[in-house]
């Protein structure tokens, strides 16, 4: 891997930290397990990837990472809640997430679901606080927090439940419609705020949020291959579940040859749409090649 990628994603990483654990130095809750249980998840690092992305798309549109760092906490905030909910003996049943117990095994269910809320909730509440800041601030909010809920993220969980539990077939329509809104979406919004934020024309937003998407298919179908190739040393959850519990991913329904022939066009999709940028999109094209070759 390119070692100038690996420096900038590393400043990404500690750049947003720094904000996170500025943020949150302010934002004690109470009663105590409240709290451990929220930061348990919130700060167990993980790649940080969507905050790296929206502070790449920042600087690379000229503009500065403090302009957006409290979305970024926002959209972290926002995905640390889908993953507590995700591990929950009532969705995907996973006992480890990031190398640890999962929230729910170390707090309790009943816990997990109220730090997941407790985390939804600030997240909102930043975002509505962010408005103050103008216009184009409150685009970007409405951006944010439509992709995060019932016609987006909720709505691509909820879907995935469903065909898991009901029995009933599906094909690759259903399947895009859960990877575009459980995963896309909140990809699309890593990369499509900071332009909302600098008031970018339309034609910019829009190659942005195609490569967003792209991104998010391209992510999410590595995920599928990885639950079946992967290490659990690597990865830090439960392998062959997708499989065991029948849910509807790629691997399930095109094989594992034909799951990498598609992760490679999305890889490619994702390169033309940066190339139609009037913008430095090296950083952005390496991310592009990191995630097809992840391996955790």
């Amino acid at each position: 891997m390119d070692t100038n990628f690996q420096q900038k994603t590393e400043q990404y990483r500690a750049a947003f930290e720094e904000a996170l654990a500025h943020y949150m130095q302010g934002a004690r809750f109470r009663p105590a397990v409240l709290d451990a249980s929220v930061r348990y998840s919130l700060e167990n690092g993980g790649k940080r990837i969507r905050p790296a992305l929206m502070f790449a798309v920042t600087q690379m549109l000229g503009g500065k990472i403090a302009d957006v760092e409290e979305f970024a906490v926002a959209l972290e905030m926002i995905h640390t809640y889908s993953l507590i909910h995700d591990d929950l003996p009532a969705m995907d049943n996973d006992d480890f997430r990031r190398g640890r117990p999962s929230n729910h095994k170390q707090f309790g269910e009943g816990q997990a679901i109220l730090a997941g809320d407790a985390l939804l909730n600030e997240a909102y509440d930043i975002c509505i606080r962010q408005c103050y800041n103008g216009k184009t601030y409150i685009d970007a909010a409405a951006l944010l927090c439509g992709n995060a809920g019932g016609r987006g993220m909720v709505a691509g969980q909820a879907a995935d439940l469903y065909y898991q539990l009901s029995g009933e077939n599906a094909g690759r329509t259903e399947a895009e419609f859960i990877v575009l809104n459980k995963t896309a979406k909140m990809i699309v919004s890593a990369v499509t705020v900071p332009a909302v934020v600098y008031g970018a024309d339309e034609n910019i937003v829009g190659i942005l949020s195609e490569f967003g998407k792209n991104l998010g298919f391209l992510f999410q179908i590595t995920d599928d291959i990885l639950d079946v190739t992967g290490d659990f040393a690597k990865l830090g959850k439960t392998l062959g579940k997708d499989a065991a519990e029948e849910k509807l991913s790629y691997v399930q329904l095109f094989g594992l040859d034909k799951s990498n022939e598609m992760a490679d066009n999305y890889r490619d999709l994702c390169l033309r749409f940066l190339a139609q940028l009037p913008y430095d999109a090296a950083y952005l094209e390496e991310m592009v090649r990191a995630i097809r070759a992840r391996q955790s």
